[in-house]
């Protein structure tokens, strides 16, 4: 699944964002990427072998690719306040987040406080 691309896919520097707004927001785009998720797994990802999503920050228009495996996306879905983001400190809302793990092409954010009771209410898998 192709992903288009440009600079206005880096989410603008949001200090103020409401963190309960941003975990809505990261719960609509982890949507999306349960949306993908079947095509993903239909397809026989080789060299290596990851499939694309979409980054899960709190801008819901950001469309950077983030390439996870399919257990790697499902050991972050088997946490409902856990999102996939892109590996920058740009997508990351530190009053509504904290990083839990960190690679190379991608980051898990775990939500805290209000955002973490929304992402848990919001949860397609719950």
């Amino acid at each position: 699944m192709p992903f288009e691309l440009s600079s206005s896919d880096v989410p603008p520097d949001v200090p103020d964002a409401d963190p309960e707004k941003t975990a809505l927001n990261e719960s609509l785009l982890r949507e999306r990427n349960e949306n993908l998720e079947a095509h993903n797994a239909s397809v026989n990802w080789v060299d290596p072998p990851v499939a694309d999503w979409y980054c899960e920050c709190g801008t819901l228009d950001c469309s950077m690719p983030v390439q996870l495996t399919m257990d790697e996306y499902e050991r972050v879905r088997a946490n409902p306040r856990w999102f996939v983001i892109t590996p920058d400190e740009r997508h990351l809302r530190a009053d509504a987040e904290r990083v839990v793990a960190q690679t190379e092409r991608y980051w898990v954010v775990e939500k805290v406080g209000e955002a973490a009771e929304v992402a848990e209410e919001l949860d397609p898998r719950s």
